[in-house]
């Protein structure tokens, strides 16, 4: 056990050693008003029955105000009739939960915003969880989402590879597949963990698709590589897809068994996605942040079509 820890650290240090612990760049992200700021960056909260979102039914994604991610789907949003805009579930990975008390904040995972706070046991709906957001700490897009989950190797490549696709709305490094909850960089590179370094990627249906998507993902990496891609090896670094319901899952099949028709050992696993659990900041948009290009990714074209 000794050796093969020891040979797993060496391995991983082309994707470690490179790394700097620090603050998410603030780059991009939107202008807030006072009343924003007040409670997005100081954890305030608006009077209630005043939100511009606690009575909006229009179709789509709620997001983040600071950071434009993607929070809530419109499906989720129901009347509770407590002041403020409620949700019985967020996008998975999409915000993260901290102690407050007596009760639990809620945040934006990508930023850290914070948007209000969730309560369980009420019964107001089937998924018994209240979601309860300040309106001023939110945005709305129009455009319906879709997830899709992908391990290759290092995130840092895959994530860059897709995020430049037609459709995609956001892609965001993490973890998955494993039985640690809230794991750290450190803990997964030590292939313990059973988490594999994952992106979520978040796409619009009507502008692409998943099997475009899970196509590109197999063209992007070698999916014939068994607990590894390229230098980095260890079981964090398998080829993995995890998908959401049946329909993601005929679909990767398909591609495998295409891809295995043209002789390709195909080593991919095909998991049921669970808990995701995002990234340090430092990881996230690291090939963009640094101006590098990946180090074990790049385009391969495998299918015939």
């Amino acid at each position: 056990m000794r050796v093969v820890f020891v040979l797993v650290l060496l391995a991983t240090s082309s994707c470690s050693g490179r790394l700097e612990a620090g603050e998410q760049s603030r780059e991009g992200w939107n202008k807030l008003s006072s009343e924003a700021q007040r409670v997005v960056e100081h954890g305030g909260t608006e009077r209630a029955f005043t939100g511009k979102f606690l009575n909006h039914k229009e179709q789509g994604t709620y997001t983040c105000a600071r950071c434009s991610a993607p929070l809530f789907p419109s499906g989720a949003k129901f009347k509770s009739g407590t002041g403020w805009p409620s949700f019985d579930q967020a996008l998975t990975g999409a915000i993260k939960e901290v102690p407050d008390g007596m009760r639990v904040e809620i945040r934006c995972a990508r930023c850290d915003g914070h948007l209000g706070h969730v309560f369980r046991g009420e019964g107001m709906t089937t998924k018994n969880t209240r979601h309860c957001v300040n309106s001023v700490a939110l945005g709305f897009s129009e455009t319906p989402t879709q997830e899709a989950f992908f391990a290759g190797g290092c995130f840092w490549g895959v994530e860059h590879l897709l995020e430049s696709m037609p459709g995609v709305l956001s892609v965001q490094s993490g973890y998955m597949g494993g039985k640690v909850d809230k794991p750290t960089y450190k803990q997964v590179i030590r292939g313990t963990t059973g988490h594999a370094e994952t992106v979520k990627v978040v796409f619009d249906p009507t502008k692409t698709n998943y099997e475009i998507l899970a196509r590109q993902f197999f063209e992007i990496h070698d999916p014939t590589q068994v607990n590894r891609q390229g230098p980095d090896i260890g079981p964090q670094y398998r080829s993995a897809i995890f998908v959401t319901d049946s329909q993601q899952e005929q679909t990767v099949l398909q591609l495998m068994s295409e891809l295995r028709g043209l002789g390709y050992k195909v080593a991919t696993q095909v998991e049921p996605a669970e808990v995701f659990w995002p990234a340090e900041n430092y990881h996230q948009d690291y090939y963009k942040r640094t101006g590098k290009a990946p180090y074990c990714h790049s385009y391969t074209k495998r299918f015939k079509k």
